[in-house]
């Protein structure tokens, strides 16, 4: 029973344990057959890099990003630091914002964009780029602005990108930098689910007029 439970998340699993002991252990066992069976999934991990010229051998390269977007066919959830109208994912993400089935939520860092790095977008104008998707900046924390350095990309509650990258057009083409793009979705849930429960605390949505 322990092993099975542990694809679950912890929060729920003195719950569902109580509850499977009193259906009795054949129900039981099942039971824990079905939700082993759908919880648990073969990952799967592929390097994912920017080099300049054409040296990256290995892997996708951080630009395919915006394929990962453009496939996405429910959500697309994505943080980063600096975000920059040369990225590809500019584009990209507001092509993701207007298709209406997709939900798609931003997470920015809000001195970074107030400190005009590379004459980069306000979070306002992102927020406007990528209307009706929900963007959210960081806020004060303990006396303090948050920094956001977590970088990644979750299409579908499934596939996860995670990457020194920013999003800029150096990030994506001339930089050395590297992640994993990982297909769990136990994992991207995971993320997603402390991204949002964290969301109160650390960010705020831009809300346009």
């Amino acid at each position: 029973m322990t092993a099975a439970l542990r694809v679950l998340p912890p929060a729920h699993r003195a719950e569902i344990r109580a509850l499977l002991q009193r259906i009795g252990p054949d129900s039981a066992v099942a039971a824990l057959r079905a939700i082993e069976g759908a919880r648990s999934a073969a990952t799967s991990v592929a390097p994912v890099w920017t080099m300049p010229g054409h040296l990256a051998r290995s892997g996708p390269l951080t630009s395919s990003a915006t394929h990962l977007v453009d496939g996405a066919r429910q959500s697309v959830t994505c943080s980063t630091f600096n975000f920059q109208r040369s990225s590809r994912l500019w584009e990209a993400l507001r092509r993701a914002a207007q298709r209406p089935e997709i939900s798609l939520r931003v997470y920015l860092d809000t001195q970074a964009a107030k400190q005009g790095l590379r004459r980069g977008p306000t979070t306002a104008q992102v927020a406007a780029h990528l209307r009706p998707g929900l963007v959210f900046s960081t806020k004060e924390f303990d006396g303090g602005y948050v920094r956001n350095h977590a970088k990644f990309i979750i299409v579908d509650h499934r596939f996860l990108l995670t990457t020194s990258a920013n999003f800029s057009w150096s990030a994506e083409y001339s930089n050395i930098e590297f992640g994993v793009l990982i297909d769990n979705r136990n994992l991207a849930e995971t993320v997603e689910r402390e991204l949002f429960r964290a969301e109160d605390f650390l960010f705020e949505r831009i809300n346009l007029p």
